[in-house]
């Protein structure tokens, strides 16, 4: 059903999903993984994580455990864990994490606040698209 990247999860395990083609707009709260590959518009508050697909268009205020981003947000985001922007995703707004990776190619804009609590998990990491790099002593 879906393709096999760290966007992939498959339905057993997705509690909430907005398919592409259908519009949410209001307010959603959940305890699950929910994953957005339409339009949403308001306000997620989620106790589990959040997945926003490559053809997701989100404009909301949104707090979750980990939010991951390949489509378009606009809004606000509160992660209690971290925020992984991928190389398709566009996100504006403003960004309250403990922790962010961002792919080469994702365009970001606005505000960004990383919690000192926890200063291990406060690493602004870059992906790099060619993993060899880093395994090169593994062999």
């Amino acid at each position: 059903m879906f393709k096999k990247n760290s966007l992939d999860v498959s339905s057993d395990k997705v509690n909430t999903v907005i398919g592409k083609g259908t519009i949410f707009q209001g307010t959603m709260v959940g305890n699950g993984l929910i994953r957005i590959d339409g339009e949403a518009k308001g306000d997620i508050k989620n106790k589990g994580d959040v997945i926003i697909g490559e053809s997701g268009t989100v404009a909301v205020d949104l707090k979750a455990r980990n939010v991951t981003i390949a489509g378009h947000f606009e809004g606000s985001i509160e992660a209690e864990g971290r925020l992984e922007l991928k190389k398709t995703s566009t996100a504006i707004g403003k960004f309250k994490v403990n922790g962010l990776l961002i792919e080469e190619g994702a365009i970001v804009s606005g505000g960004m606040e990383m919690s000192l609590k926890d200063k291990d998990n406060n690493k602004v990491l870059r992906k790099q698209e060619d993993q060899g790099e880093n395994n090169s002593e593994a062999r």
